[in-house]
C-alpha cells in the first residue's frame, strides 16, 4: 500500500518503464523527479579522475568502484560457487541464478521474472510496444 497518490505512480513507472523526467545536459530519462535531480550532479565539475583511463567521477565512492575495473580486485565471492565479483551488487544479483527466485510476475500470462529489466521488456511485447 502507498500513502500518497504520488507514491504509487511512481511505482507503477517502475513496471512501465514511463520515465518522465529527462537531463537537459544528456538526455537520460528517470522514473523519479529526485532521480533526476540526483543525476544533474553527475554534470558539475568531477573533482575525481581514473589514473588508468580518461573518466572522471562526482563521487569519492565511484571512482573507488571503477577502479575495480582496471585491476582483478574482486573482494566479493559467492558463497555457492568460486565466482567472485567486484561489487557487492553484482554478487547479489548473481546470487539468484543459485536460489531461482522469480519475484516479477506477468499477470497477463503468467510468466516469471528474476530481473525486473526483463520482466518489463515482456510486459511492452502485451502492450504493443517493442523494447529496444
Amino acid at each position: 500500500t502507498f500513502l500518497r497518490n504520488n507514491e504509487l505512480i511512481i511505482h507503477i513507472r517502475t513496471h512501465t518503464g514511463e520515465k518522465p523526467y529527462q537531463c537537459s545536459h544528456c538526455g537520460e530519462t528517470f522514473h523519479k523527479g529526485a532521480n533526476l535531480a540526483w543525476h544533474l550532479k553527475t554534470h558539475k565539475e568531477k573533482l575525481y579522475q581514473c589514473s588508468n583511463c580518461d573518466k572522471t567521477f562526482y563521487m569519492k565512492v565511484n571512482l573507488s568502484r571503477h577502479m575495480r575495473t582496471h585491476s582483478s580486485m574482486k573482494p566479493y565471492q559467492c558463497s555457492h560457487c568460486d565466482k567472485k565479483f567486484p561489487e557487492k551488487g553484482k554478487l547479489s544479483h548473481h546470487l539468484r541464478t543459485h536460489m531461482g527466485e522469480k519475484h516479477h510476475q506477468c499477470s497477463h500470462c503468467d510468466k516469471t521474472f528474476s530481473e525486473i529489466k526483463h520482466y518489463i521488456c515482456h510486459i511492452m511485447t502485451h502492450n504493443g510496444e517493442k523494447s529496444f
